[in-house]
C-alpha cells in the first residue's frame, strides 16, 4: 500500500483531543504534540487523560475548547507552528535523541516565549539529559514517561499553575505548593499524583457546597503547585509567594549555591520554619538516617526507596489537600434535582419542569459541566448556541437528549465504556470493570479496538473478517486497593512465592467486582483468557515479555459458583505474579522497583472452538513488521510470520513453528529437510474436563498437549499439513496421500486457501505506520471449515513494539583477519562494538546431552549468579535455542537465570539442529535489552574456537559448564545492518 494512502486512513480516523477552558487568565488552549500517531493516540485515548486533565477544567460560557493537536514529524510540527498559534509544544523523544533538541532549538528561535517540554520515553533517557544538559536549553522543562498517562496532567498543569500563579494568588488567594526536587524521575511521579490528589480534595469540597456558581468558585482556586530544582529557585519562590503557601515538599540533597549540597534540604527547611513556623513542610530522601534529622526540625519524612513510596505519598497529599453534580435549579434559583453522571442528567432531563431547563439554558450551564467532564465535543455544539436559536423551550429538551444519545453512540465505538450487561454483545467496546490505567497490554487492546472499528481494516482484504476477541479490562485501582485492603506488602521476600500465592488467593476482591464478574461469566460462554497488563509491559526498552502470568480457564462448569472461584482466583494470581522469583530478579535486571508497577487485568474471551473435550482455535501466529533474521533477498523490514496449530501460547514460548515472510510467502526458509526437523508435533488445548481447585501450579493448570494428528478429527491438517510424495522426491499441499507428514500451511501461506499472507503484509504496514515503531502482532485464525458461506475470522490479539537499530556499527570484512577470532557468524543480532569482557560461560558441545538440559539450567543459573554479584558481564554459548519452554529444543532458562549476558550464542550440533529464535517472550526480552544474539549455523562461515575457549583459564567448571576468563578482556563486535558478528582476541 502507498503511504499516503496509509496516512490517510489513520488520521482521519483519529479523533481530536480536547483540552477545556477554565477561568484562569493564561490557559493551554491548544497544544502541539510532537510524536508517533500511536504516542499520540494512547494518550488522546485513555480516559486516565480524559478523567483527570479534562475534570479539572470547571468553567461557563465557553466558545472555542482547547484541543490537542498531533505533528508526526519535525517538518510537520515546524509547518503547524508556522500557519496557527499553539502555547504550548510537547516533544515526546525516541529512539533518534538528536531529533527533539534540533526541534526544540528552531521552535524557540522563531518562538521564544513559547513553552516547548521534552518527554522521555523511559527512565534510561535520563542519563542522555544528564550527559546533554547543556543541550537541553531550549527545552522550558524535561519529563519522562513512567507508564501512567497521568504524566500528561502534570505536563500542562505546570505550565499553566507556572503562568497563572501570580495573578490567581493575588486575585483570589490561592493556595501554593512548593515541590523542591532535581530528579527528573522523581518530579514526573509526584506532579500527575499531587494534581490528582489535589482535584479529588477539591471535588469533596465542592460536593459539599450547594450553589453551583460557589462550586465553580472552589474549582478555581485549587491550589497551585511550583517546582523548583534547587535552594535559591526555592527560597525565591517562598518568599515571592509566602502568604499563600500550602506545604512545601523538599528532597535533602540538590543545589545550593551553584554546587551539589548533602543538606540543602533540611538547610531550605530550617529556613523557612524561621520564617514560618506553622508551614507544613515534607522531607524525603534516599537517606534513611535523615528521618531523626527531618523530625528534629518538625518535618514530616518519606524514605524515597520505601517499598510504599507512592502510598505514603498519598497519605500524606490526602491528609493535607482538599468537581460536582450537576444541580438543577428553578428560576429562583431553588434545587429541583442532581446529576452526578451523564446518564442521569439524560434521565433528569426528559421530565425537568421547562423553567428550569430555560433557567440553565440562558446560563450556559450545560455547556460547562460537560466541558468540565472533558465532554469538549458537547460543550462546543452547545456553547455555540443559544436559547434563541430554538423554537420552544421543549425543543431545546427533545435537541439535547438526541445529542447525548448520539454522542454516546458515536464515543463509545471502538472505545473503553463502563461496564453494563447491555453492552456484553457489542463487538465494538472494551468494558471497564474496574478504573485506573490500562497498563501495556491494555493500551495495545485500546489501539487495536480503535483501529478495527474506526479504520474498516478489514477492507483491507476483504475475503476475511478482522476482529478482536470481546473484552473486559480491570484497572489498576483495583489492584491498588486490593493490596491496600488485604495489607499486602510489596516487602515480602522472606516469603516463598507459594506463600506469597496463598497470601493472595486468601484476599478478597472489591465487592463492585464481584459482582461484575458475576454477571460477566453468566454472559461468556467460552473459555475466558486472564491476562497481565502491568504498567511496564509491552514497552519499548523493557517489554516484561512472559514475566507476568496468563491463565485459561475452561468457564464451562455447570456449577457458576466453580466458574466464579476459578476466575477470581486467576486474577488474583496474575495479582500475585508481580511478586515471583521471575519478576523480582527482572526489576533488579533492569533497575526498576516493584513498587513503581501496578497491574490491570485483562479478561478475553478465548477464540476457537469446542473439539471433542478441547478447545482451541485452528491456527495462532505472530508476525513482525522487522524481520531478525532475513534470508535470500528478503530485507528486515519485508517482516515475518510464524504459525502453529492450536493456542498461541505454543507460539511465543519459541516452539517448533512454521515461518514465513509475508512479502514472499512462496518462499520457503528451510530446506525440505529441515522442515521435517522443525515440524509443529503437538499444540495446547484447553482441557475443558479439567477444573482445578489450585492454580497456582501454573499456566499450563487447564491446558493439554496434544498431538498434531488429533487434529485430522476436525479436517484441520489437512488444510495445514503437506505430504512427502516419494515418487516426485518432494512436498504436496494436504494430508489426504498417505506418507510422513509437515506442517507447512502451504495451502494457505503459498496456494491462498485464504488471503493471510496478504492480510499480514497490509496490517503490518498500517500498524508500523501508527506506532512510529517495527511492531509485532499476536493473532489467531478461525477458518471456519464447518461454516458453508462464512468467511474466515482472523482475531488480533495484541500489539507491541518493536526495537530496530537506526545507526549501524559497521564492520569492514576487508580488513578482518579471521586467525584473530574466537567467535563468527553471520547470522547475528545486535550493533556495537563491546571491549570491557573478559568472562565466557559455555556448555561443553562434548558433554551436552539434550536429555539433561533441565540440570544444565540450574548450572548456568548458578554460575549467572556469581557473576551478578561481582557486577560482571559474560558470553553465554550453549546448543540449542535459549529460552525456549520445550527442552528437547535447547535449553529452557528464563531472562532473570541469564540476566548478566551481554551476549548469547546459540548453536548447533551435528545431531542437534534447531533453527533460530524469534518471536517469543524470551526473544523479546533479549532483544529489548540490546543484548547480542548470535546463532552459530551449519555453514563454512560460521565457527567458533573451541580449542582457544578450552585453553583459557577454567574459574568454574559444571557438569555441563565451564567458565573460562581470559588474562585480557576480548573484543565483541557486532554490524546490525549485515548481521555479521564476531569475537577478536586481538584490538581492532
Amino acid at each position: 500500500m502507498e503511504k499516503g494512502f496509509i496516512e490517510n486512513m489513520v488520521l482521519n480516523s483519529s479523533r481530536s483531543n480536547s483540552v477545556f477552558h477554565d477561568l484562569m487568565q493564561y490557559r493551554v488552549r491548544e497544544i502541539l504534540l510532537v510524536a508517533s500517531i500511536y504516542d499520540s493516540f494512547i494518550m488522546d485515548r485513555e480516559r486516565e487523560i480524559s478523567e483527570r486533565l479534562f475534570g479539572e477544567y470547571f468553567q461557563l460560557n465557553i466558545s472555542n475548547a482547547p484541543r490537542v493537536t498531533s505533528a508526526n514529524s519535525p517538518e510537520q510540527a515546524l509547518l503547524k507552528l508556522k500557519t496557527y498559534n499553539y502555547s504550548m509544544v510537547v516533544i515526546m523523544m525516541g529512539l533518534e535523541k538528536n531529533i527533539p533538541i534540533t526541534l526544540a532549538k528552531a521552535i524557540k528561535e522563531k518562538h521564544p516565549k513559547l513553552p516547548v517540554l521534552l518527554l522521555l520515553n523511559n527512565n534510561s533517557d535520563i542519563h542522555f539529559v544528564k550527559e546533554n544538559i547543556n543541550e537541553l536549553v531550549s527545552f522550558d522543562k524535561v519529563f519522562v514517561w513512567n507508564g501512567d498517562s497521568r504524566i500528561f496532567l502534570g505536563m500542562v498543569k505546570y505550565i499553566e499553575d507556572k503562568m497563572n500563579v501570580k495573578r490567581d494568588t493575588q486575585k483570589a488567594m490561592v493556595r501554593v505548593i512548593l515541590l523542591v526536587e532535581d530528579s527528573i524521575k522523581y518530579y514526573s511521579r509526584y506532579l500527575p499524583n499531587l494534581y490528582t490528589v489535589i482535584m479529588k480534595q477539591t471535588q469533596a469540597l465542592i460536593s459539599q457546597e450547594s450553589d453551583l456558581f460557589e462550586k465553580m468558585l472552589r474549582m478555581k482556586a485549587r491550589p497551585k503547585v511550583l517546582l523548583a530544582t534547587n535552594y535559591e529557585e526555592a527560597v525565591h519562590l517562598y518568599r515571592k509567594y509566602k502568604e499563600y503557601i500550602l506545604c512545601v515538599i523538599s528532597d535533602v540533597k540538590y543545589k545550593k549555591d551553584g554546587v551539589s549540597d548533602p543538606d540543602a534540604g533540611l538547610k531550605l527547611i530550617k529556613f523557612l520554619k524561621d520564617n514560618s513556623p506553622n508551614i507544613p513542610t515534607l522531607l524525603q530522601s534516599s537517606d534513611i538516617s535523615n528521618r531523626e534529622r527531618a523530625f528534629d526540625i518538625k518535618s514530616s519524612f518519606i524514605y524515597k526507596n520505601s517499598e510504599t513510596l507512592l502510598q505514603e505519598l498519598k497519605e500524606y497529599f490526602l491528609q493535607n489537600l482538599g468537581f460536582g453534580s450537576f444541580v438543577f435549579r428553578s428560576d429562583n434559583g431553588d434545587w429541583i434535582s442532581s446529576a452526578n453522571t451523564i446518564e442521569e442528567l439524560q434521565k433528569i432531563l426528559e421530565h425537568i419542569p421547562v423553567e428550569s431547563l430555560e433557567y440553565h439554558s440562558r446560563r450556559n450551564h450545560f455547556s460547562a459541566w460537560f466541558m468540565a467532564r472533558g465532554e469538549i465535543k458537547i460543550a462546543k455544539k452547545l456553547a455555540e448556541l443559544s436559547v434563541n436559536d430554538f423554537k420552544s423551550i421543549e425543543e431545546i429538551r427533545e435537541f439535547l437528549i438526541i445529542l447525548l444519545k448520539s454522542d454516546k453512540h458515536n464515543k463509545q465505538k471502538g472505545e473503553i465504556i463502563d461496564f453494563s450487561e447491555q453492552y456484553f454483545f457489542e463487538e465494538s467496546y472494551i468494558l471497564r470493570l474496574a478504573d485506573g490505567a490500562y497498563g501495556g497490554k491494555g493500551r495495545g487492546l485500546a489501539f487495536i479496538n480503535h483501529l478495527i472499528e474506526n479504520l474498516n481494516i478489514s477492507d483491507l482484504v476483504p475475503e476475511i473478517e478482522i476482529k478482536m476477541p470481546k473484552t473486559a479490562i480491570i484497572g489498576t485501582d483495583e489492584f491498588e486497593e486490593f493490596i491496600e485492603r488485604n495489607q499486602i506488602s510489596h516487602k515480602n521476600s522472606n516469603q516463598t512465592f507459594k506463600e506469597v500465592q496463598e497470601q493472595f488467593l486468601k484476599g478478597k476482591l472489591s465487592d463492585s467486582l464481584r459482582k461484575k464478574l458475576r454477571c460477566y461469566i453468566r454472559q461468556i460462554q467460552t473459555p475466558i483468557a486472564v491476562r497481565s497488563s502491568g504498567l511496564f509491559e509491552d514497552s519499548l526498552l523493557h517489554p516484561f515479555s512472559g514475566v507476568y502470568t496468563t491463565y485459561l480457564i475452561p468457564n464451562n462448569h455447570p456449577n457458576e459458583e466453580i466458574r466464579f472461584q476459578m476466575l477470581t482466583n486467576a486474577i488474583k494470581l496474575v495479582y500475585s505474579s508481580l511478586f515471583s522469583p521471575h519478576a523480582r530478579n527482572y526489576f533488579d535486571a533492569i533497575s526498576y522497583k516493584v513498587e513503581e508497577e501496578k497491574m490491570a487485568v485483562i479478561l478475553q474471551e478465548v477464540t476457537g472452538k469446542v473439539h471433542g473435550e478441547f478447545f482451541y482455535p485452528d491456527l495462532s501466529g505472530v508476525a513482525q513488521s522487522y524481520n531478525y533474521y532475513p534470508i535470500s533477498y528478503m530485507k528486515p523490514e519485508d517482516g515475518i510470520a510464524v504459525l502453529a496449530i492450536g493456542l498461541g501460547k505454543y507460539v511465543v514460548e519459541g516452539e517448533k513453528s512454521f515461518r514465513f515472510c509475508p512479502n514472499y510467502p512462496k518462499v520457503d526458509f528451510l530446506s525440505m529437510q529441515e522442515q521435517f526437523k522443525a515440524s509443529q508435533n503437538y499444540f495446547f488445548a484447553i482441557d475443558l474436563k479439567n477444573y482445578p481447585q489450585d492454580l497456582s501450579s501454573g499456566e499450563e493448570a487447564t491446558l493439554k498437549k496434544l498431538d498434531v494428528k488429533q487434529s485430522e478429527e476436525s479436517k484441520l491438517l489437512h488444510i495445514c499439513a503437506s505430504t512427502f510424495d516419494i515418487r516426485s522426491n518432494r512436498l504436496v499441499a494436504g494430508a489426504n496421500s498417505s506418507g510422513p507428514k509437515v506442517i507447512n500451511f502451504a495451502n494457505i501461506v503459498k496456494y491462498g486457501y485464504i488471503p493471510l499472507a496478504e492480510l499480514l503484509k497490509n496490517l503490518l504496514e498500517v500498524i508500523e505506520y501508527s506506532m512510529h515503531s517495527p511492531v509485532e502482532i499476536e493473532f489467531s485464525v478461525d477458518l471456519n471449515l464447518d461454516k458453508k458461506n462464512r468467511k474466515p475470522i482472523f482475531n488480533l490479539l495484541q500489539i507491541k513494539p518493536l526495537i530496530k537499530g537506526e545507526h549501524f556499527f559497521d564492520i569492514d570484512l576487508n580488513k578482518l583477519n579471521k586467525d584473530d577470532l574466537i567467535l563468527y557468524t553471520e547470522k547475528g543480532l545486535g550493533n556495537g562494538k563491546i571491549d570491557d569482557i573478559e568472562d565466557i560461560i559455555f556448555v561443553d558441545p562434548e558433554l551436552f546431552d539434550k536429555s539433561e538440559t533441565l540440570e544444565m539450567v540450574e548450572e548456568i543459573e548458578l554460575l549467572n549468579d556469581v557473576m551478578k554479584k561481582q557486577g560482571k558481564k559474560y558470553v553465554l554459548i550453549g546448543p540449542g535455542r535459549w529460552g525456549s519452554s520445550d527442552r528437547w529444543l535447547g535449553i529452557p532458562v528464563v531472562w532473570s537465570q541469564i540476566s548478566h549476558a551481554k551476549l548469547i550464542v546459540e548453536m548447533n550440533l551435528k545431531n542437534f539442529y534447531v533453527d533460530a529464535s524469534c518471536g517469543s517472550h524470551f526473544f523479546h526480552n533479549i532483544t529489548s535489552m540490546n543484548v547480542g544474539y548470535l546463532t552459530i549455523r551449519d555453514s563454512s562461515e560460521d565457527f567458533i574456537q573451541w580449542d582457544v575457549l578450552k585453553e583459557q583459564k577454567t574459574v568454574h567448571k559444571t557438569k555441563h559448564c565451564r567458565h573460562v576468563k581470559f588474562s585480557k578482556p576480548f573484543t565483541i563486535m557486532m554490524d546490525g545492518k549485515k548481521g555479521i558478528s564476531m569475537i577478536c582476541c586481538k584490538d581492532n
